[in-house]
């Protein structure tokens, strides 16, 4: 044990990251700075090939910060599994999603742990960044590592820290967002504390790596709730005729006792629509339900076919048009603004719903210039977003702001747009004229 201390409190430990995506990336360059030497691991060539020319793939990432680790021979990627074998730390970036049937889907995790497993060697510090269900990291986890006869807190150390990061948050990075600490056992506690606290401002060790994953399932959980809170009210404040934005901007100037959260047309990203549902399954082992995070669930769900439907509404009363024969033009195809991260992004969603109303779609964002391959939405791939200019809007019957993108060139929509549908408040934000505005 005091082998590894020395090795990470002299920043001559080497460091392992697998999965070099939103959180890994980031990660593997944080550490890099720290001072260690960073292996990178992942399965896609192309950000092996990018991140050995210094070039970011990764919005959070400024090119400069990458190309100095990589010109300083701290960071590197291989697709070699085999070269992790090395490394005294080893840090695990995977997903996990869910299955169709909104079940954990750890088959990302399991099969990096079987990986590890095949050269593990005592003094190796194995740590999960990626967000599951209480009691993955002292059971699955450590019983795919123990495998190979090794023991966890004896012969190697193991632990947990969810990753915590913000695609777009210009105000926090890896560096200075405080992390949660914990370990299997005291002594992978101390050893996950040094490493992480060798790297960012702040450590918070907690008691139990189940703790650790309960604090990210409920940081998430919190969020999901209260956001499907303000979807329901502006589904009800809606049918009343109240402007459910005029009533958050009101609400949120008491000091106490109130935290704004802000509707929209569904949720997206990794974690908001996944992670609650890995405590809601867990929950059932032990015969309880979670009522809360499943009705939270199905409003947020429902929330792209109210979107459609008041589009479908807008079209008939204000144009008379059928959605059916319509033309519809989505703006902002990224789950939030101002990131290029389509990943559970509630405008896929929306495309699928319109079209099977029959009617035409098309989509603009300064971000995502082509819809990549996805597992849910496999027949929009390929797709490029269109210029935005007055000579397209002319030809479609309606425009949906599903994503406020900063970048986006609001006067033009409000200039030559016949119709918007704004489910972000967007054009009542920067004072643009609303008689062509319909809220949803």
């Amino acid at each position: 044990m005091m082998a590894i201390l020395d090795l990470i409190t002299t920043r001559a430990a080497r460091v392992g990251v697998i999965g070099l995506g939103y959180v890994g990336l980031p990660l593997a360059v944080a550490v890099a700075r720290a001072g260690f030497r960073v292996t990178g691991y992942d399965t896609d060539p192309a950000k092996i090939t990018a991140i050995a020319a210094a070039q970011s793939y990764i919005e959070a990432v400024p090119p400069e910060a990458l190309a100095a680790e990589v010109a300083a021979h701290r960071l590197t990627a291989t697709g070699d599994f085999a070269s992790l074998g090395a490394c005294d730390v080893i840090v695990i970036c995977v997903p996990t999603p869910l299955t169709r049937h909104r079940e954990p889907d750890l088959s990302y995790v399991t099969r990096t742990c079987r990986d590890i497993a095949a050269t593990l060697r005592p003094g190796q510090v194995i740590v999960l960044e990626s967000t599951t269900y209480p009691g993955t990291t002292d059971g699955p986890v450590r019983a795919i590592l123990e495998q190979g006869g090794l023991r966890s807190g004896v012969d190697f150390f193991l632990g947990f820290s969810p990753e915590r990061e913000d695609p777009g948050n210009r105000a926090f990075d890896t560096a200075s967002i405080p992390k949660i600490v914990a370990g299997d056992g005291a002594l992978a506690g101390e050893l996950v504390a040094a490493f992480y606290g060798a790297v960012v401002a702040r450590v918070v060790p907690v008691s139990t790596t189940a703790t650790a994953e309960a604090v990210k399932i409920t940081e998430n959980v919190f969020r999901a709730v209260n956001i499907a809170l303000v979807n329901e009210l502006k589904v009800i404040y809606d049918a009343m005729g109240i402007d459910i934005w005029e009533v958050i901007e009101a609400a949120k100037t008491k000091p106490f006792g109130y935290m704004p959260f802000y509707p929209g047309p569904g949720l997206g990203g990794h974690c908001i629509p996944i992670d609650p549902f890995y405590l809601t399954w867990k929950s059932r082992e032990y015969d309880l339900t979670t009522r809360f995070i499943e009705l939270a669930g199905e409003i947020n769900s429902a929330m792209p076919a109210h979107v459609v439907a008041r589009l479908a509404e807008a079209l008939d009363r204000r144009h008379g048009i059928a959605l059916s024969r319509a033309k519809v033009l989505i703006i902002g195809l990224a789950y939030k603004k101002n990131v290029p991260d389509i990943r559970e992004s509630p405008s896929l969603k929306l495309i699928e719903l319109i079209e099977e109303r029959g009617a035409q779609t098309a989509y603009h964002d300064p971000f995502v210039a082509e819809i990549p391959r996805t597992r849910a939405y496999g027949a929009l791939m390929g797709r490029r977003s269109v210029t935005l200019d007055a000579a397209t809007l002319a030809g479609f019957d309606a425009v949906l702001i599903a994503t406020d993108h900063d970048a986006v060139d609001y006067a033009a929509l409000a200039a030559h747009a016949p119709l918007i549908v704004d489910t972000r408040n967007v054009m009542a934000r920067l004072g643009l004229p609303a008689a062509k505005v319909v809220k949803a």
